[in-house]
């Protein structure tokens, strides 16, 4: 098999690329295993020789101690079961509205549709931190503050997700759209009948993305739910940073923890994945 030049350089580049990409996760993954020492050793120790050797003979006794210390001193398991929570409620919501506002806008004809949602797309140009203190304000006067309210429900509609839907389903076929009408159908009904089931590849594109973003959402819980009993992972691991000294071997075995579950999801739903970033291309 010959290899052209062009074909080597783009190869160089690619591995060069995914190799900067993996050293960190490499990096993270030996430093959850480290001694507190180890982690400021100079020059740099890649292995965690401390926690594999014990009076010079091999030993895994102390492999699991990062893990043991951030399970006990984090209250991890409750902030991991807040975050698959909130990811789950926030991601199956808004598969729900977002693809019924998407239908909406498709598919039905009212006065105004253009308009407002053109006004809706507006909404993507506005930063998020603009709407922070509002935000508060609104959420406070509903006394949802330090509530898993507060981290759900404002999350249940995206416009974003409304847009990626509505230029998916502009795509389906509308004749079998008006055959389900003319056999007395109703828009409820081709909606859940006809539309949702060919849109699995975009509604599990949608669930994806919409599900790392929660999962890792860090600046909306930091500020909307500062009480332990609903702090999510991304605010837990934040408060191992000390003000003098980070224990980074904590700080690393929690992130891998919190980054585990994601990794296993990206490796299950990859095909999706892949599909949903070559779906976000398509125009209406």
């Amino acid at each position: 098999m010959k290899f052209s030049a062009g074909t080597i350089s783009i190869t160089v580049v690619l591995v060069f690329g995914s190799v900067i990409m993996l050293v960190p996760f490499l990096w993270m993954f030996l430093t959850s295993f480290q001694t507190f020492g180890e982690t400021f050793a100079m020059p740099i120790q890649w292995l965690p020789r401390d926690l594999f050797f014990e009076n010079g003979s091999f030993t895994l006794s102390n492999m699991f101690e990062n893990f043991e210390e951030v399970l006990t001193r984090m209250n991890f398991l409750r902030f991991f079961s807040n975050t698959v929570f909130v990811t789950v409620v926030v991601t199956f919501m808004q598969l729900l509205f977002c693809s019924m506002a998407a239908y909406a806008f498709a598919r039905i004809e009212f006065p105004g549709r253009n308009i407002i949602f053109m006004v809706l797309l507006s909404m993507l140009m506005i930063p998020t931190q603009m709407t922070l203190i509002p935000s508060f304000i609104l959420l406070s006067n509903f006394g949802w503050i330090n509530t898993l309210y507060a981290l759900t429900i404002p999350h249940f509609f995206s416009v974003w997700g409304t847009f990626f839907l509505r230029q998916f389903f502009l795509t389906i076929p509308k004749d079998l759209e008006e055959a389900a009408i003319i056999d007395g159908a109703s828009h409820l009904r081709v909606y859940a009948q006809i539309c949702i089931p060919l849109s699995k590849a975009a509604l599990s594109a949608l669930a994806i993305f919409t599900g790392l973003w929660a999962w890792n959402v860090f600046l909306w819980p930091l500020i909307m739910a500062n009480r332990q009993s609903v702090r999510v992972l991304s605010v837990g691991i934040a408060t191992l940073l000390g003000q003098h000294v980070t224990r980074n071997n904590w700080l690393m075995a929690a992130s891998l923890l919190a980054t585990a579950p994601m990794v296993v999801i990206f490796i299950i739903f990859q095909k999706q994945f892949v599909e949903g970033i070559a779906i976000t291309g398509i125009k209406g």
